[in-house]
């Protein structure tokens, strides 16, 4: 793979974590009440802005991406964003790592390595 092609890859990991873990935060929000009230909440806090944004950056630098590679390869490597929000779900929410959760990490990685070899 190009230098271009693992910035961009690289870029997609981040800029998509980051929007998950904002509308994870967003949606967490304790003080966000109930129902619509609960929208207009998180529709006033910045961290469901930074999720947006983070989409919108995400939505061109994964165009970028694809253009460079198969579409298969692109998706199947683009599997390491879920690694990736899983182990920071834990490490920032608490969030269970259970064996099956393990076991799955564990597949995704491997699968995502062997199609970043080819």
């Amino acid at each position: 793979m190009s230098a271009l092609v693992v910035g961009l890859w690289t870029a997609n990991i981040v800029v998509d974590c980051a929007g998950q873990l904002a509308f994870k935060a967003a949606a967490s929000d304790p003080r966000a009440g109930d129902g619509l009230a609960r929208w207009l909440y998180m529709a006033r806090r910045p961290w469901i802005w930074i999720g947006v944004s983070s989409y919108v950056a995400e939505f061109v630098i994964w165009l970028a991406f694809l253009s460079l590679v198969p579409l298969s390869d692109g998706v199947l490597l683009g599997s390491i964003n879920i690694v990736v929000i899983l182990l920071l779900g834990r490490l920032l929410f608490r969030e269970k790592l259970t064996p099956l959760r393990i076991i799955g990490v564990t597949l995704i990685s491997l699968g995502v390595a062997v199609v970043g070899l080819k």
